[in-house]
């Protein structure tokens, strides 16, 4: 079961333990970082790449619902309501770049190490992480591949690398991943396009908890089911009381 440490936040040396470690930094990491981190956690989240801090699915937010209470739901309410898209993701990842708790991290989770007590996460760039609980918010990035017409690269979204080893490792764990896919919509120079991802099976989760490895979860378009932009916030606020109160 979750415990959070009992040392104070501190800035991160070699070998510091986090309560949290959040993998993927889209909609669903965002949103569970910032919660727990307002609520006193030591969070690390990890992204591919810093500057993607809060990708959408989709390029427009003007037509997107957000819950009010949620990160976005407050950025998007201090905004006009024809803002764009980019202006939008450039104030919610300075809200999160601001948030004591949170300690960003650019790099790409490669497997998940169980030892007594927490979570080890190996990467790519080598140095080991280590954290109470993981939860895994890694949207489309599971074996993604993005289909623009005859063209695939392997992304979870435009020029955003997949993650492969980490659903290889995944699978070595004996956690069983299915398949689902969707569609972003292309607006001005960018254009839309397909992608094609691994997500846990149903049968792999207890709620958000992942049943084949102590103290992990997960959450997001990675899950099973029929996600909006609504749910997945409203989700994230479920399981970060969930870890708030330490476990079911």
């Amino acid at each position: 079961m979750f415990k959070p440490s009992s040392t104070p936040r501190s800035q991160p040396q070699p070998g510091h333990r986090y309560d949290v470690a959040v993998v993927g930094a889209g909609l669903a990491g965002t949103e569970l970082s910032w919660r727990l981190a307002n609520a006193g956690r030591d969070v690390l989240l990890v992204s591919q790449a810093l500057d993607h801090l809060g990708n959408l699915y989709q390029p427009d937010v003007a037509a997107a619902v957000f819950p009010a209470g949620s990160l976005f739901g407050q950025v998007q309410q201090a905004m006009d309501p024809d803002t764009d898209g980019w202006i939008f993701h450039r104030r919610l990842k300075a809200e999160i770049e601001g948030t004591s708790g949170i300690h960003l991290l650019q790099s790409c989770v490669t497997e998940l190490n169980e030892v007594p007590g927490e979570m080890q996460l190996s990467t790519w760039e080598g140095p080991g992480l280590r954290a109470g609980a993981v939860v895994l918010a890694v949207g489309a990035f599971l074996k993604g591949r993005l289909l623009i017409g005859e063209t695939m690269e392997e992304a979870g979204r435009l020029s955003e690398v997949a993650y492969d080893f980490l659903a290889d490792d995944l699978a070595a764990h004996g956690i069983y991943l299915t398949y689902a896919s969707g569609e972003a919509q292309g607006k001005g120079d960018a254009p839309g396009y397909e992608v094609r991802f691994q997500i846990l099976a149903p049968g792999e989760l207890d709620g958000f908890r992942v049943r084949r490895i102590d103290n992990a979860y997960a959450l997001g378009r990675c899950t099973p089911g029929d996600h909006s932009y609504a749910s997945v916030l409203e989700d994230a606020a479920r399981l970060a009381a969930e870890l708030l109160r330490g476990g079911p």
